[in-house]
């Protein structure tokens, strides 16, 4: 019989990625809005706070996983998670699907070079 180890080290590996990503996605949201008329807005610096603690937790426990896989390079386990949480700020912003066509282009591009870094880099 076969061992499912490896499809479970995939799945920890993809859900504390996609958690911290979406997690920091969240934070950098909050903190683009936190300062009001040269004011803190406490709310949004809090869960800008919050967030950014509860994703680098995250973080550090797919980076374990990701150990354990054999991707040891901090340019990757960053690289990975840099994508993940690149399209979270880009979704969570919801302004993509208004940019121009070239900028949509660029943007598209830069994820293809992540993803194309990320499976050269590691292999």
């Amino acid at each position: 019989m076969m061992s499912d180890y490896p499809i479970r080290l995939s799945v920890m590996i993809a859900v504390l990625t996609l958690a911290a990503g979406v997690l920091d996605s969240l934070a950098f949201t909050y903190s683009a809005s936190m300062w009001k008329g040269g004011r803190i807005a406490w709310n949004h610096a809090s869960r800008a706070a919050v967030c950014f603690a509860l994703g680098i937790t995250l973080y550090w426990g797919a980076v374990r996983y990701l150990g354990e896989a054999g991707i040891v390079q901090a340019e990757i386990q960053t690289l990975i998670w840099f994508a993940v949480t690149i399209i979270g700020v880009v979704v969570l912003g919801g302004r993509f699907i208004h940019w121009p066509l070239v900028d949509q282009i660029v943007a598209v591009n830069v994820f293809l070079g992540l993803g194309w870094l990320i499976a050269r880099t590691s292999a």
